[in-house]
């Protein structure tokens, strides 16, 4: 079964102030990421005022908006051609330490934000902690919105799967928090009474001798500071959290999926439809990067190696000149013919997962026969993505 997708309107979506924050997710090495400054750029120069938030470590963002490095602070670009309107652009890359941090400065009296800093289970949770990065982004997230500074928010989430772990934060985090272990920990600090102290404290030192068997003493003792220094604060992160996790599925939100047409890479984006599907997420689309073309659609692979052969076959009875002509020839139909076979089996992959999901809009981007380094080169792919000709 084939069929034509609705068509993905980029230029309406940007341009809607109701959309406020747009997501990215895809597996790695689709182009996510030069989509969503592509995306991000494009949108500033149409008149918002956008930050591009990337929590992929990989450093191309920073180099294809000709910036030496990115940090945890939003940063202008400079180049962005915004002087006809009120349009600016800002690039980031969470650094979830620094997030981290920033969430207990923030959310803590001074004393007692420097007992969490300098603990030493905090230091390795914070530095990367299973689960870390996908909250930290969470909180970055819930953060640039709540300044209201901006217009909108594009977001480049990691490559694979994990891509959407940010998603099962908070209820994650809050398992983590309501688990035994740490409800344990917390108790005594929890429950009035000289005598029911006591009863606990011999019941904490039965556990806490076991669990300094199994996790080492200083751990443990670790852990419980940690504990006991954030045990105000953990009803603020799920609480935000929460609140971030509806905002996704809010008005105003919307995914878009990245991919190429190749059979693995689609079998992910299906994978990441249905998942917001199933978390009522707002996907707005499909982006089908690297997508070939011919500029000879009439001339089929069957043509070219018919013609490319009969050269071949006549070039011995030319002259050197006129062979050696013939013979570059054929090799371009042979080159054409490889092309056609690759377009009609993109073709064929795109049309099973339109058959699959006929009513999600796609947006097809060509192959470039280079990589995305500037801003001219992002440019040319915000047009593409918006199907434009300007």
């Amino acid at each position: 079964m084939t069929g034509t997708p609705e068509v993905l309107d980029l230029d309406r979506l940007i341009d809607d102030p109701q959309t406020r924050i747009v997501v990215c997710c895809g597996s790695g090495g689709v182009g996510k990421t030069t989509t969503a400054a592509a995306i991000g750029l494009r949108a500033a120069e149409r008149g918002r005022r956008t930050v591009v938030l990337t929590i992929d470590p990989a450093r191309r963002l920073a180099q294809s908006m000709g910036l030496t490095e990115l940090d945890n602070t939003p940063r202008p670009v400079k180049g962005a051609d915004t002087a006809d309107g009120p349009g600016e652009l800002h690039a980031m890359m969470l650094d979830m330490k620094r997030t981290f941090d920033e969430v207990v400065l923030a959310h803590a009296d001074p004393e007692r934000a420097r007992a969490i800093l300098d603990n030493p289970f905090y230091q390795s949770l914070s530095a990367g902690f299973a689960g870390t990065q996908e909250y930290m982004a969470m909180e970055k997230l819930g953060q640039l919105r709540a300044t209201g500074e901006w217009d909108l928010i594009v977001v480049d989430t990691p490559p694979s799967r994990s891509a959407l772990d940010f998603l099962d934060a908070p209820g994650r985090l809050g398992s983590f928090l309501d688990g035994r272990l740490i409800r344990i920990l917390t108790t005594p600090a929890k429950v009035g009474g000289r005598s029911a102290m006591k009863f606990l404290n011999v019941g904490m030192g039965l556990l806490t001798g076991t669990l300094g068997k199994i996790f080492g003493a200083q751990l443990l003792t670790d852990l419980q500071t940690f504990v006991a220094a954030m045990d105000s604060m953990f009803g603020g992160f799920r609480e935000r959290a929460e609140s971030t996790y509806q905002l996704l599925k809010a008005e105003g939100t919307a995914f878009l999926v990245v991919a190429a047409p190749e059979r693995d890479a689609l079998r992910e984006a299906a994978y990441f439809v249905d998942r917001l599907a199933a978390d009522q997420m707002p996907l707005a689309g499909l982006v089908l990067n690297r997508v070939h073309g011919t500029g000879a659609p009439q001339l089929t692979a069957e043509r070219a190696q018919a013609a490319a052969q009969a050269l071949e076959e006549n070039g011995a009875d030319h002259e050197p000149r006129q062979a050696e002509a013939e013979a570059l020839a054929a090799g371009l139909l042979r080159l054409h013919a490889e092309r056609v076979e690759v377009i009609g089996r993109e073709r064929r992959t795109r049309d099973r997962f339109v058959a699959v999901y006929p009513d999600v809009p796609v947006v097809e981007v060509p192959a470039l026969a280079g990589d995305v380094h500037d801003l001219d080169g992002l440019r040319l792919i915000g047009r593409q993505l918006a199907g434009s000709t300007d």
